[in-house]
């Protein structure tokens, strides 16, 4: 059997969690390592697998590694992008891609340059809902898409996410870049203009927006609308949602995302607790980034995905700032 050797770079993302066990499911993968400048967020992890550690990612990159995960921090993605790439390892990256358009631009350049691929995570396309969804529009059975709304409305997260020089932002950027990922690739078309709001308004003393709503054009004329927010609090039986509506010029769709639960209600609990029980799409993921490797294909969900939903966030920022709407070129 063909076999992935795959690195993990850092698990201040939570992520890297779901990602290291959908790694250890894959017989045809092979986890080298994983590397975080701090050991206590990875020695558990490290210590039930028997995994080598590495306190310096750079030490990872170089082993022979033929691709790595990236669950850092958000503004240290591009330098760890483009030193992977650098060294010839194939990259999955966090969301968001980048915290800047011109940084996204160069991790794509030095990725393309080095024969390597750049997959951002975006592990909601995989979620059983949203790809029936898809499926159904590709099929052309609502018609041509006229207007799309969504949700990401979840709990704050806390730590470095409402730091601004470690995440770049707040619930606008770390809100909107799965489900406008999405609306992007429901309607194959690219954002063009950008009116947003965002405030803080649920958690007092935060550094960043706990709530945004963004409005967007696409340039095939498509209107679209996003209600980013941590607004759950924390008692909330899951932590957040992802939905859609989509208009079509034939039918309207749907989407609750995450409906596939059981709700449980515990006197001992002290609140209900919901249990998913749907697709595992962090799973769906990473054997989709492993297969395409392994197959010499190209990554199902690029870099240029990932700018193109982050730019958007980006775009929302500066129209907050200058009070009207802005255009993305």
């Amino acid at each position: 059997m063909k076999r992935l050797k795959v690195g993990m770079i850092s698990f201040a993302h939570g992520h890297a969690h779901s990602y290291l066990k959908s790694l250890l499911e894959l017989p045809e993968v092979e986890i080298v390592g994983i590397a975080d400048e701090k050991s206590s967020r990875v020695e558990a992890v490290v210590s039930k697998h028997g995994l080598r550690y590495f306190a310096d990612y750079r030490e990872l990159l170089k082993t022979d590694a033929d691709a790595v995960v990236i669950c850092s921090e958000n503004v240290n993605h591009a330098a760890q992008v483009i030193a992977a790439a650098e060294a010839g390892k194939h990259v999955l990256c966090e969301k968001p891609l980048g915290l800047s358009v011109a940084e996204m631009e160069r991790m794509i350049e030095v990725c393309e340059t080095n024969g390597v691929q750049l997959m951002t995570a975006f592990p909601c396309r995989y979620l059983a809902a949203v790809a029936k969804a898809k499926r159904a529009v590709d099929q052309g059975e609502i018609g041509e898409i006229l207007a799309i709304k969504g949700t990401n409305r979840g709990t704050a997260p806390g730590g470095w996410f409402t730091d601004p020089s470690l995440s770049g932002g707040g619930a606008l950027l770390d809100h909107t870049v799965h489900v406008m990922d999405l609306m992007n690739w429901f309607t194959g078309s690219k954002v063009t203009d950008v009116y947003a709001y965002c405030n803080t308004l649920f958690h007092e003393g935060l550094e960043v927006d706990d709530a945004g709503m963004i409005h967007v054009k696409f340039a095939n004329g498509t209107i679209g609308v996003l209600d980013t927010s941590w607004s759950r609090p924390k008692s909330f039986p899951t932590w957040g949602d992802v939905t859609l509506e989509i208009v079509g010029s034939k039918g309207h769709l749907s989407i609750d995302a995450f409906a596939q639960s059981n709700m449980l209600y515990s006197d001992s609990l002290g609140k209900g607790v919901s249990t998913y029980y749907g697709d595992p799409m962090d799973f769906y993921m990473v054997r989709a980034f492993v297969h395409a490797l392994l197959a010499g294909e190209s990554v199902p969900i690029t870099g240029l995905d990932g700018l193109r939903s982050t730019e958007v966030a980006l775009a929302g920022y500066r129209s907050v700032k200058q009070g009207e709407s802005v255009a993305i070129s």
